[in-house]
């Protein structure tokens, strides 16, 4: 009776075998350097994971925090221009519950300074970070959960087939050739390339006042300008700012944080001025907000950069009316570097002053 059982058996052995050969090659491999820096380690663009082993594998003391705003930086040039040893941690559409949560676990492998773009959007409410389906806390706090669903999982399989494929004499030159067209995000070899715009990009030809006017004209048509809006609420923003932020600075009174507002152009503000007038209220309430209690805080230093006539008036620098150029990228190294546009505790609301009287005055330039 045990006979027309035994290929289901085999077949079965066969099937704990391969999972488990392959759990074992993510572990020896281990794409991620979740458990160990290694030799042949490749990155990926894709942040929210790649960063749960960076915090794990790299050395660092300074750590870089931001939305898509501050996503391509390098860490060379940070490193270079503040003095610092730095890991970028930077997540294209992050909210302030994900950077919060990351900062906290790189803050406890031993950063002490934190660099963080902070704009507006990133306090709109949404999921707590516990239930967050983008971002896995198991896989940042190493928990059985998260462990087993890093050694188990089929993605990180074949990841870890292509690293070790790819880090052999004979197949290196040609997988590294053929690695833009074959469907793996563990490509890159330097951390310094993670999200970072090659060293030959053509700026003009993706940032320039066309771009920016354009992006203006289409926010602001009647069939769109309502999502100038979309998950702007005031209360929710304050709290999430108090949770998020300053929850996380006064946890950690030893870390110094340098945290900047980011140069918008001038024509974001004023879509929300000629569109929804609403949100540019929110946004400026927000801010004060955030300018008197950010200051008021002793291992904290503020950055304004939101009124800088000479670059956010200027829409070459921008490729829509709110990411700018790495032209302007080093610049904000530099003012971070020199203090130059520190907001000044004991007149916390002058460049928001300044920034609503520069979006009242300004006059759409007709194409």
């Amino acid at each position: 009776m045990r006979g027309p059982f035994t290929p289901l058996k085999r077949l079965l052995l066969a099937s704990i075998v391969c999972v488990l050969g392959a759990a074992a090659l993510v572990y020896v491999i281990d794409p991620l350097q979740l458990f160990r820096p290694s030799r042949l380690a490749f990155y990926s663009d894709d942040t929210r994971v790649q960063n749960a082993g960076l915090i794990r594998s790299q050395s660092f003391d300074t750590v870089f925090m931001g939305t898509s705003l501050a996503i391509h930086f390098r860490q060379s040039e940070i490193d270079r221009v503040l003095g610092v040893h730095s890991l970028k941690l930077a997540m294209t559409g992050s909210n302030s519950r994900q950077q919060s949560f990351v900062l906290e676990q790189a803050i406890d492998r031993g950063a002490r300074r934190v660099i963080w773009e902070m704009d507006d959007f990133i306090f709109v409410d949404a999921a707590d970070i516990e239930s967050d389906p983008y971002l896995s806390v198991d896989l940042y706090r190493k928990t059985a959960k998260g462990i087993a669903s890093y050694l188990f999982s089929a993605a990180m399989a074949k990841e870890a087939l292509f690293t070790l494929l790819r880090s052999t004499p004979l197949l290196g030159e040609p997988l590294t050739r053929a690695t833009p067209y074959l469907p793996v995000k563990f490509a890159l070899s330097d951390v310094d390339d993670i999200y970072a715009l090659p060293r030959n990009f053509d700026v003009a030809r993706d940032y320039n006042a066309s771009k920016a006017r354009a992006s203006f004209a289409y926010i602001t048509a009647p069939s769109r300008s309502r999502f100038l809006g979309e998950g702007y609420g005031y209360d929710a923003m304050v709290r999430h700012f108090e949770q998020d932020a300053v929850g996380l600075i006064t946890r950690h009174p030893d870390v110094t944080f340098d945290i900047y507002l980011p140069p918008y152009s001038i024509l974001q503000f004023v879509a929300m001025r000629d569109a929804s007038p609403e949100t540019l209220k929110i946004v400026m309430d927000l801010t004060a907000v955030i300018a008197q209690r950010l200051t008021q805080l002793p291992n904290v230093r503020l950055h304004d950069f939101r009124a800088i006539k000479a670059v956010t008036h200027d829409l070459a620098n921008y490729g829509d009316v709110i990411h700018h150029s790495p032209v302007v990228d080093a610049k904000v190294l530099r003012w971070l570097a020199s203090g130059q546009y520190r907001v000044d505790p004991s007149k916390p609301l002058a460049s928001l002053d300044e920034l609503k009287a520069q979006v009242q005055a300004y006059r759409v330039p007709q194409p």
